[in-house]
């Protein structure tokens, strides 16, 4: 089966990971994934949640927003309906899970490192997108403090990556475009560390069961897409480094 995009089906659509794009972020990254853009900034407070409060712990949580005009039609920003509408509530929920699980929390402190994702373009993988870029945009800010003397110990103990994979017309595929995603009779998001653990699974038959043998295929898929987005993180963090 070809592709629209002619890619084959374990190919990732072209990645740029541009860091250093907020001056005043403690981290900040911008990425460009096939004609999907999202901008992930890190920022740092001396505070945590009431539920942390005296526990020497911190604390990493996200929020995710789409402009109007990331998409085709525009859409209203949340303030219209005074609450943020299910599907960013749940994305940036998962964003939240996933960078925690990059971070001994206990190192951090009591500080809370918020990581805002904002959709410029969307097409097809913004939460990957977000969880990908997210992370870069963690550990910068975390280099950061560990650089002006504000962390005893470096609290990031691996990175995170995210991928999604799907079955379209019966064709196992990595890194749908929106045009794949929304004819996908599967459709699965995955997160994993470079440790090669899994963070998450989200898996769902759109339009179709599937079997075990597919979902093998599948994860073999998103753990092939997923080593490739490590080494880029690494390359975007030494390049902000240097």
């Amino acid at each position: 089966m070809e592709r629209i995009d002619g890619r084959k089906t374990n190919e990732l659509r072209p990645i740029r990971l541009l860091t250093g794009i907020n001056r005043y972020a403690e981290g900040s990254v911008l990425i460009e994934w096939g004609e999907t853009k999202v901008l992930c900034t890190a920022s740092v407070e001396e505070d945590v949640p009431p539920f942390l409060k005296n526990s020497g712990k911190g604390w990493i949580t996200a929020e995710y927003a789409m402009l109007p005009r990331a998409t085709q039609t525009r859409k209203k920003r949340d303030i219209h309906r005074l609450k943020l509408d299910g599907r960013s509530s749940e994305i940036q929920r998962l964003i939240g899970r996933s960078l925690r699980a990059a971070c001994d929390l206990s190192l951090l402190g009591e500080r809370t490192i918020t990581i805002d994702c904002d959709v410029l373009q969307a097409d097809g993988g913004t939460r990957t997108a977000s969880v990908t870029a997210g992370y870069v945009a963690l550990a910068l800010a975390v280099k950061k403090l560990f650089a002006e003397g504000k962390l005893e110990q470096y609290p990031i103990r691996q990175a995170i990556a995210a991928v999604s994979v799907g079955i379209v017309q019966g064709v196992p595929m990595l890194d749908l475009c929106y045009a794949e995603d929304s004819k996908a009779d599967v459709d699965m998001n995955i997160i994993r560390t470079d440790a090669g653990g899994f963070v998450e699974l989200q898996g769902t038959g759109e339009g179709n069961t599937f079997s075990e043998q597919e979902l093998q295929q599948l994860l073999d898929l998103g753990k092939e897409g997923t080593q490739i987005l490590f080494e880029m993180q690494n390359e975007a963090l030494k390049q902000a480094n240097a």
